[in-house]
């Protein structure tokens, strides 16, 4: 698999590994990796970016940034949320929706953690959780703003089932009605003649 090596205040630097030993080297996101590349020494790095196949998923490319240990950097990191299935909330058919995934943080390289977990559980209908609420860990520093909203409780959502037949009765009821006021009823076929010859005969 092609990759690149960035930072460090070097070139970029271009290598091939193997796909297999790659996927285990990353399988901890936060991972400090020393990287030692054919014809030059051993140094730490940390993934940047991993892309991915639009369709299969699979990983066609990599970079990799240079650090230093004793140098704090900017990382991504996973929130995860625990605890949904004992959320009050959800058991009453609330709808639970995680609107921030990842959030960026400053620590030492040695210091990124896999992922941030969220509990929960105690979650009730209505609730907005903002970024404020995470506890970060002593060595990390949330670099995103508070207030940004990390999930939400909402109630269930319902369905207005339509209900064809009584509109379609109540159309039929509406053809029987009366006419407005101030209007004569439509005389039957051949009324009026009849009446005409009654007042003759009558003469």
């Amino acid at each position: 698999m092609p990759g690149v090596l960035y930072g460090g205040g070097e070139d970029p630097l271009a290598f091939q590994v193997d796909a297999r030993d790659l996927r285990l080297a990353l399988a901890h996101a936060g991972a400090v990796l020393d990287l030692s590349i054919e014809g030059g020494g051993g140094s730490p790095v940390v993934l940047k970016e991993l892309v991915r196949h639009p369709v299969t998923g699979e990983t066609i490319h990599v970079d990799l940034l240079r650090v230093r240990l004793d140098q704090a950097i900017h990382a991504t990191v996973v929130v995860e949320l625990i605890g949904a299935d004992n959320s009050p909330g959800v058991k009453e058919g609330g709808v639970l929706e995680q609107v921030t995934r990842e959030v960026t943080i400053e620590a030492l390289p040695t210091d990124i953690p896999d992922s941030i977990a969220y509990d929960v559980s105690e979650a009730v209908i209505g609730d907005t959780v903002t970024l404020e609420a995470l506890a970060m860990p002593s060595e990390v520093t949330l670099i995103d703003e508070p207030d940004t909203v990390l999930i939400t409780l909402t109630p269930p959502r319902l369905q207005v089932e339509e209900e064809p037949e009584i509109e379609e009765e109540t159309e039929l009821v509406g053809e029987g009605e009366a006419p407005p006021e101030g209007e004569a009823a439509p005389e039957a076929e051949g009324g009026g003649e009849s009446a005409g010859e009654g007042e003759r005969e009558s003469e």
